[in-house]
């Protein structure tokens, strides 16, 4: 990596890289210097983008929201690059509610914040920092933002056409009116400019429920994602001698898969789950430095996030030798039926908790059938009971979206309680895992993890699985491998 040096600046996502670096300046300073390389650049063409398509979906969220507070005006910031260590940033993501709310995704520029007037037609303005001038220092010296070290920013008019917004330029941005609520602990510089109000905790969960429904164009970019991860899986597959064959096998898979995150999309939606063996007992296993073992298991939690944002959500397990072990499917299938279970009552009008009851009717049902319960499964399902929990602490479902857990801020009487409308997007992913250590289950289930997670559209009359082309059964998943 380059040495980066830059020179005092006013930018904020700068100031810890100009501490940081301050004491092994090497950037010419000398007026000779400035003048030659203010001189002799092309002029550039700068051509208005038309509308992207997201655009038009964004202006319909912006108006439902504003409806939610008349008279207020909203900032919505993305906020801040984020330091990793020292004079390093971690790859920079904008929020959430402010991609959802301006189409603005993997190429929002640091620091820009959104405001939405008060009025009928909620009128927004954009503000961000635009390219700079190569007559400025910024534009060799910043390494924070300057061109030479991160590339161009996109002009003002430019980001307003492509985004159908009104823009300014950051520094324009001031405290902008009596009644404002900020969408508070994004961007310290944002929080400044107003007092915090009880309303703000309000703001935060409606930017949220607005995320409960999904409309078409984020319906899409899911399908899209899927058919990505799709596409991960089937290369990890094919890595699998390689994979097999390295002592830290799960990082091969992890690298794998990420390849093609980076290929077809932005990043991965969240930290990639590579578990395999006794690893896959281990819920959020993300350090993935074991080997991939010829008769283990292998839970591979993964999805694709594309430049939308938008994220996959699937687990499928893998025998790693190609077959499972009459246990391993005995497991395996008790998993499939308890998903198969939920997703069949899934449909408007339901409750979104009724989808984790009738999965576990089914964990409860074959944790007794194998003896593991010292009661029956319906005495466990009693509240006061749930032994069968034991080997499935997890929920079944969450809602996906822009966030792998989106509309996380929701009122419970919305999200656990709330009723399935059409257009909400959730997962389904029972799961039955036996730590190597549990004394309660006979030595052959001990370090046997499986999860089988899938990806489910409410629709109007029932619901249709998004994932249902990536094999499910038992059967099919040793076809796959075969394949």
């Amino acid at each position: 990596m380059a040495d980066t040096t830059p020179v005092d600046t006013t930018e904020r996502s700068s100031a810890a890289t100009t501490s940081a670096t301050a004491n092994r300046s090497t950037t010419p300073t000398s007026d000779a210097f400035r003048e030659f390389i203010s001189s002799g650049w092309a002029e550039r063409a700068d051509a208005a983008p038309s509308p992207r398509e997201q655009a038009a979906f964004a202006a319909a969220r912006r108006m439902r929201l504003a409806a939610k507070f008349p008279g207020a005006t909203l900032v919505i910031p993305a906020g801040p690059a984020k330091v990793r260590s020292n004079d390093t940033d971690y790859p920079y993501r904008a929020h959430s509610a402010f991609s959802h709310l301006t189409g603005w995704a993997s190429d929002t520029v640091p620091g820009a914040v959104l405001v939405i007037g008060p009025g009928d037609d909620a009128p927004a303005t954009l503000y961000f920092t635009p390219t700079a001038g190569r007559d400025t220092e910024e534009f060799y010296a910043n390494a924070a933002i300057g061109e030479f070290w991160t590339g161009p920013r996109p002009s003002l008019a430019h980001v307003a056409a492509d985004l159908a917004l009104e823009t300014r330029a950051l520094s324009e941005l001031a405290a902008p009116g009596d009644e404002v609520l900020v969408l508070r602990g994004v961007d310290p510089a944002a929080d400044d400019l107003a007092e915090a109000t009880a309303s703000e905790a309000e703001l935060l969960r409606t930017v949220s429920e607005l995320r409960l429904v999904k409309d078409e164009y984020e319906v899409a970019e899911l399908r899209a994602a899927i058919a990505a991860t799709k596409a991960g899986f089937d290369d990890v597959i094919a890595d699998f001698p390689q994979i097999v064959a390295h002592p830290r096998g799960e990082r091969l898979v992890e690298g794998t898969f990420n390849r093609r995150a980076r290929a077809e999309g932005n990043a991965v939606g969240y930290d990639t789950i590579a578990a395999s063996g006794p690893h896959a007992c281990i819920l959020h296993w993300t350090r993935n430095d074991g080997p991939v073992a010829p008769g283990d298991l292998l839970l591979l939690d993964a999805g694709v996030e594309l430049d939308s944002l938008y994220t996959a959500d699937i687990t499928r397990t893998l025998p790693v030798s190609g077959t499972f072990t009459e246990v391993q499917r005995r497991v395996y299938e008790a998993v499939r039926e308890a998903a198969d279970a939920a997703f069949q009552i899934v449909r408007p009008g339901i409750r979104f908790r009724e989808i984790h009851a009738e999965a576990m009717k089914v964990i409860a049902a074959k944790t007794a059938e194998w003896g593991f319960l010292p009661v029956s499964a319906e005495e466990s399902l009693e509240p006061s009971l749930q032994y069968h929990r034991r080997y499935m602490v997890h929920g079944t479902s969450h809602h996906l979206g822009i966030d792998v857990h989106d509309c996380a801020q929701a009122r419970r009487e919305l999200y656990l309680d709330g009723v399935l409308e059409p257009g909400m997007v959730f997962t389904i992913e029972p799961g039955l895992y036996f730590q190597p250590d549990d004394l309660t289950v006979p030595a052959e289930y001990r370090g046997i993890g499986v999860r089988i997670e899938d990806d489910i559209l409410v629709t109007a009359d029932g619901a249709e699985n998004l994932s249902a082309d990536i094999p499910r059964t038992a059967d099919e998943v040793e076809a796959w491998l075969a394949g």
